[in-house]
Formats: structure tokens, sequence, C-alpha cells
């Protein structure tokens, strides 16, 4: 094994636990996602109609996002 083998095996490891870490970062901010009312527009937060709901449109385009970076 060369050192050039070794650096990218290095760097991949790195790059993998922070890939993970971001993406259980943003996995766990939706989960929580009206605590604070960070993420809800203004109009949402003063409680005047519900936070739209994640439909299954956008359950399809968030899995095939994943997979796409799962390939790297």
């Amino acid at each position: 094994m060369n050192a050039n083998q070794l650096m990218n095996m290095i760097v991949r490891m790195f790059v993998r636990k922070a890939m993970n870490f971001g993406m259980k970062a943003g996995t766990d901010a939706l989960n929580r996602r009206d605590t604070a009312g960070r993420s809800q527009p203004q109009q949402h937060r003063d409680g005047a109609s519900p936070a739209p709901k994640f439909d299954a449109k956008q359950a399809r385009q968030v899995t095939r996002m994943a997979r796409k970076i799962g390939r790297f």
C-alpha cells in the first residue's frame, strides 16, 4: 500500500464520519421542528394554522437525494 492509498483511506473515514454526523443532525432537527418555532414561518408560530405536512412527493425526493449522496 502506498502513501496515496493510505491518505485516501484516512480521508474517506473522516468524510464518512462528518457526513453521518450531518445527516443525524439534520434528521434530528426535522424531528424536533416545532420546538422554539425556529423553522416555522411567522404566521405558523402565531398559531394561525398548523405547519405544512411532509407529503409523499417530498419523501420520495428526500430518499432519492439520500441514495445519490450514498453513492459517493
